[in-house]
């Protein structure tokens, strides 16, 4: 990929503009708009200051890592081990340690409920695929049923209960950093 193209995306992901760029680097919007379209090259001090305003380093940024990977399949699941009795859950993508998202498919055995975990940074979110639930936060419950969702941040006492005593209840659960 191209100088200018590559930071043009990284712009753009960040959801930024030409002129934010140039107010963070202290450069002109018109010389972002050249680099970005390869009309001029910049020193190495002012792309150091272009790479820093789009949220990366020189090394990143040059750097030949692998391509991401995109496609995990069932078999490389990663169960979790320390799950409570009748709770049992499964890493959806292994290879994670550079991405901002955990999935989990969680199945909760009839009467079965997770550790109470305390709170913590980033966001959780739930897709009931099966059965009913009750999600408590901060001991206020939500009823669950397939089909229902939610989302919450992670600064409160967070628990989940499978309060059918004769079917199991199964949850596609995501935690963002």
């Amino acid at each position: 990929m191209e100088l200018g193209n590559k930071i043009r995306k990284l712009r753009l992901s960040l959801g930024l503009t030409q002129e934010e760029v140039a107010a963070r680097a202290d450069l002109a919007r018109s010389f972002i708009s050249q680099v970005e379209t390869s009309k001029t090259s910049p020193t190495l001090e002012n792309l150091e200051r272009i790479i820093k305003a789009v949220g990366s380093d020189l090394k990143s940024f040059f750097s030949d890592y692998k391509s991401q990977k995109v496609l995990y399949k069932k078999e490389e699941r990663v169960p979790v081990y320390d799950e409570p009795r009748g709770v049992t859950s499964h890493m959806l993508m292994n290879e994670v340690e550079d991405k901002k998202i955990d999935a989990f498919m969680t199945i909760l055995g009839p009467g079965a409920e997770t550790e109470a975990e305390d709170f913590h940074e980033g966001d959780e979110f739930g897709f009931v695929l099966e059965g009913e639930l009750t999600l408590i936060l901060d001991d206020k419950p939500y009823e669950l049923e397939v089909g229902d969702c939610f989302y919450y941040q992670a600064d409160k006492v967070h628990q989940i209960k499978n309060h059918r005593k004769d079917k199991q209840a199964k949850i596609l659960w995501i935690m963002i950093d």
